[in-house]
């Protein structure tokens, strides 16, 4: 299944912007492996076994620059590419996953030098409607990061605070956001159909309190709604 239509993301964490993105998500069985596309990042499930998953992820996240008022005059962030791997088991469901609680956690790290840092991200879905032709499923998901992380996303050295004009900040390592979303999806043939989502997380610790975040917003939506085809 690949399904291809149009997204909106934060401009950058913390931001009270957003952007618009394409909003690209799949999953293509090659052999023994499942490869998974999800928005910037691709990840691929080495293990046959359809109640558990493990394997290689890789993702960008999104650079920090021209961005508005004070947060523009600190040094812009370029895209990172973060690399790692996950490791997922599902409890439960019927013949077609309803009821199922899909429980996951990811290790990535930078592998760009864009920050250098370490995340980790535990999350949890329930599959509440699974039919042939309508799925409907809730997750929640929250991620620690280091200080490595933190410091290049939400610190202010002294040098960027006289530039900015925005107090020096200093960070450290934990968790940075909580966060849940829905996603549903409607099947109007064999071939195609429409798959919908939105989600929104919550800046929490060290994120939260920073200038930088104060410039934007704690509250972090996106969204996305692309047309789908099976194969």
């Amino acid at each position: 299944m690949v399904a291809v239509g149009v997204g909106v993301v934060p401009e950058f964490d913390g931001a009270d912007d957003v952007r618009v993105l394409p909003f690209v998500t799949g999953e293509v069985s090659i052999g023994r492996a499942t490869v998974q596309l999800r928005g910037q990042g691709l990840r691929v499930d080495l293990a046959a076994d359809p109640r558990f998953a493990i394997g290689p992820v890789i993702g960008a996240r999104l650079p920090r620059n021209d961005a508005d008022g004070a947060v523009g005059l600190l040094p812009e962030i370029d895209t990172a590419i973060e690399a790692g791997g996950f490791i997922g088991y599902r409890l439960g469901g019927d013949q077609y996953g309803q009821g199922s609680i899909q429980m996951e956690l990811s290790l990535v790290h930078d592998v760009s030098n864009t920050h250098d840092g370490l995340l980790a991200t535990a999350s949890a879905s329930y599959a509440a409607v699974r039919t042939p032709d309508f799925f409907l499923s809730l997750d929640a998901q929250t991620t620690w990061a280091n200080a490595d992380y933190t410091r290049t996303y939400f610190g202010i050295d002294d040098t960027a605070a006289v530039a900015s004009g925005l107090p020096a900040y200093r960070t450290g390592s934990g968790f940075k956001d909580v966060g849940a979303g829905l996603t549903a999806g409607y099947w109007f043939s064999r071939r195609f159909g429409v798959i919908a989502r939105a989600r929104a997380s919550y800046l929490v610790g060290d994120a939260a309190a920073s200038p930088v975040t104060d410039e934007g917003r704690r509250w972090q939506p996106a969204g996305g709604i692309a047309l789908s085809y099976r194969f």
